[in-house]
């Protein structure tokens, strides 16, 4: 429990970037969230995550992305994923970093390490993703903005979670309480300006409805620096999850 507090710190500590961005800018963003977990076998399960974000509240629409995976039990304490994503960046904000909407897909893997130490559950998730990042560029006759072509990115992000149970009912977690840091980091040859892509220090309560179902309410400070390291941007954010946790093993 000491080394993953050590590492949790460590991580936080290290998303302070001393940025040179030309523009900061805050958005108040809502995000509503969606993770179904299902079991296929014992050790194989499909996952499906998909997400609606908003910014200035509900005004404005910020990004939505659908993430389907497959996932390994190799044992206990570790699952490896293989996944493929995909997103929508929309224009938002008073000083947006993008000229129009920003299509992007995903292609990556991951490991996830869990354990428990008492009422403490940790949870580590490292996850390489091979970026295709749609690029604007204007027409000189018309001066309206397509996608031209796709760039390669790559980024490593690294997430620390420790769970406390609150509550129990028949020896078994209801509510607990969240913390945790994801930090994402741009690496490779095409990496941008910047070092750091985000941060994001997360806070909040999670609740078991039964075996199948639970709900989350997570605060999250996010920190985005852009690539061009022009526009940094500071996000108090709101993230509403429900969880499906279904077993297709047993029928």
């Amino acid at each position: 429990m000491k080394k993953s507090i050590l590492l949790f710190l460590l991580i936080s500590l290290s998303a302070v970037q001393v940025s040179f961005a030309q523009v900061k800018t805050e958005n108040n963003n809502v995000w509503l969230h969606y993770v179904g977990k299902n079991m296929l076998t014992k050790k194989l399960s499909f996952t499906l995550e998909a997400t609606m974000r908003y910014t200035d509240g509900l005004n404005q629409k910020q990004q939505w992305f659908v993430r389907p995976s497959l996932d390994y039990q190799f044992c206990k304490k570790f699952v490896g994923s293989i996944g493929y994503s995909h997103y929508n960046t929309y224009v938002y904000g008073e000083t947006p970093i993008n000229k129009m909407d920003i299509p992007e897909d995903h292609v990556w893997i991951q490991g996830t390490y869990t354990h428990t130490s008492g009422d403490f559950k940790f949870i580590h998730r490292l996850r390489d993703e091979n970026r295709f990042v749609g690029v604007a560029v204007r027409d000189p006759i018309s001066n309206d903005y397509g996608i031209d072509h796709y760039d390669y990115r790559n980024r490593m992000r690294y997430m620390f979670l420790a769970n406390y149970t609150i509550t129990k009912e028949n020896d078994k977690t209801k509510l607990f309480g969240i913390v945790g840091d994801e930090a994402f980091v741009n690496i490779g040859t095409n990496a941008g300006k910047t070092f750091f892509n985000q941060n994001r220090v997360i806070a909040g309560l999670g609740y078991n409805i039964n075996a199948h179902n639970q709900v989350q309410l997570n605060y999250i400070h996010q920190q985005i620096w852009n690539f061009g390291n022009t526009i940094q941007e500071s996000n108090p954010t709101v993230r509403l999850t429900y969880v499906t946790n279904l077993d297709f093993s047993k029928k």
